[in-house]
């Protein structure tokens, strides 16, 4: 509570010139005693000690104080409900207030102010944004953050996820900012960093350290509940929160990391540095440049692998999505390879598909060539099917296609006609009108179908009667049984 200065003066004048002891003073100002007691003490009086009246809860405060030097995180409501199985009666707000006052506790501690030299220290970590949606799909949020703790700079990219690949690509992209590399780059204890830590003994992922072999950096975990090890990259994302994005419409993820990269190249560099306050942040990193790591001459690779199935049809499902793949590869385990920007398929080491990558739900991502690969696929399968059938109605049926297909008729409209002339008039008809038409040197449809009503008419059968057969039906070709096998048969059994 501040005291008001004219407060202050009175109660001083009170009781250093009209000698009014405190209760007095209190009474008259209207305030509580320990305000005087406070004020008094800092014109270094000493705090006048009061006798406590007895009250019902001093019987239990050996038992208190035991308990709580012994569990000092123990509720006061607990304790309440153990001093009443002791005999206890006062009541509740009573006895919290006098626990309170008993209570341990902990000493606050004081924290050093970390030093780094220039070059030697990075701080890194994530920061949740909400969430963006991108067409039928709502995504987390997330901003990577870097900051070099020397000059402060900071590097800021947003992703869709914290995952492991992510995190990889925010390290590259921060490297590549900067145009070179920390010598220690510390995190706090999340995953994709320290996999498992017993006291000093830490367990770090290992394509974390893949990463940091690549680059000659070394990564380093923050001790639990050590604010000052990790202050800065935590004030960064505080300031990224109040300086950068609030108040900001996030309409594309692109867009937005545009904004963040020439904000971190303007407003934030233009800051003061803490470190020296006569050097922008700015002045700081290009001192500090120099002393970064260089850079390889190759990129880590961060692009995410998954193993996948296409099932029975020829999609693939990654990251909510569907994207084809050519029809032979159907029921085959095959290896998606995903940047931020393409999903490459392969099998084995051939690379069998490419698509531009999508982060909406439940799209179907195609490649028209897959489609149509398909449906001609079925399309030869439907024809073979048909022409197998006519092979298996008469023999001549093959040299009829083949005569028509030399005069320039399609082969499907053909082997559909046939087909349909098989199941209207019936295979006897069928090979004696092919006989017919091929001795006439008239391979043609038309040709055909006047033969075959010519045949009809002269046996004085009415027209065929249109009836729909379905395809899997039509496609059984049933062999005529020999009768002389049925007579044997009959035989046998006489």
């Amino acid at each position: 509570m501040t005291i008001d200065k004219t407060l202050e003066a009175k109660i001083l004048r009170y009781h250093f010139v009209e000698k009014w002891r405190v209760g007095t003073i209190a009474k008259q100002l209207n305030v509580h005693h320990s305000v005087v007691d406070r004020i008094l003490s800092q014109a270094g009086l000493p705090k006048v000690e009061r006798t406590r009246r007895v009250s019902i809860i001093d019987p239990y405060l050996p038992f208190i104080i035991e308990t709580l030097a012994e569990f000092p995180t123990l509720s006061a409501a607990r304790l309440y409900e153990m001093a009443k199985q002791r005999g206890f009666k006062g009541g509740a707000s009573q006895f919290r207030q006098r626990v309170s006052e008993l209570r341990p506790r902990k000493l606050p501690e004081a924290y050093l102010r970390l030093k780094t030299l220039p070059g030697e220290q990075a701080q890194v970590d994530w920061g949740h944004f909400g969430h963006i949606q991108i067409g039928k799909a709502k995504r987390p949020l997330m901003a990577f953050v870097m900051v070099l703790s020397w000059s402060r700079q900071i590097f800021l990219r947003f992703y869709l996820n914290q995952q492991m690949e992510n995190f990889l690509r925010g390290h590259v992209a921060a490297f590549n900012a900067y145009q070179g590399i920390p010598k220690v780059c510390l995190y706090d204890n999340l995953k994709s960093a320290v996999l498992e830590r017993q006291g000093s003994v830490i367990r770090f992922n290992p394509t974390l350290l893949d990463l940091s072999s690549h680059y000659h950096f070394e990564p380093k975990a923050a001790a639990p509940a050590r604010g000052n090890e990790k202050g800065r990259v935590e004030r960064a994302i505080r300031y990224i929160r109040d300086n950068f994005f609030a108040g900001r419409h996030v309409n594309s993820l692109d867009e937005l990391n545009s904004q963040a990269t020439q904000w971190c190249h303007s407003v934030s560099s233009d800051r003061k540095c803490l470190e020296n306050d006569e050097l922008t942040v700015r002045e700081a990193f290009s001192q500090e440049q120099s002393s970064l790591l260089a850079l390889p001459d190759n990129p880590f690779n961060t692009d995410e692998r998954k193993t996948v199935t296409a099932h029975k049809t020829p999609y693939i499902r990654f990251d909510l999505n569907d994207y084809s793949v050519p029809h032979q590869y159907v029921q085959k385990v095959l290896t998606v390879s995903a940047s931020l920007t393409k999903v490459r398929l392969i099998d084995g080491e051939e690379l069998i598909a490419e698509h531009p990558r999508c982060f909406s739900k439940g799209e179907q991502i195609e490649n028209e060539a897959h489609v149509n690969a398909l449906w001609l696929a079925k399309h030869k399968a439907s024809i073979q099917r048909g022409q197998d059938r006519l092979a298996q109605a008469s023999e001549l049926s093959a040299t009829f296609l083949q005569q028509s297909l030399a005069r320039g008729h399609l082969l499907k409209r053909t082997t559909t006609r046939l087909n349909q002339f098989l199941d209207d008039y019936g295979r006897a008809e069928l090979h004696a009108a092919l006989a017919e038409a091929l001795k006439q040197q008239s391979p043609y449809v038309e040709a055909l179908e006047q033969i075959l009503e010519r045949r009809r008419e002269s046996r004085h059968q009415p027209p065929p009667i249109a009836v729909s057969v379905p395809d899997k039906v039509k496609n059984i070709t049933v062999k005529t049984a020999k009768l002389s096998d049925y007579d044997a048969l009959g035989e046998n059994n006489d």
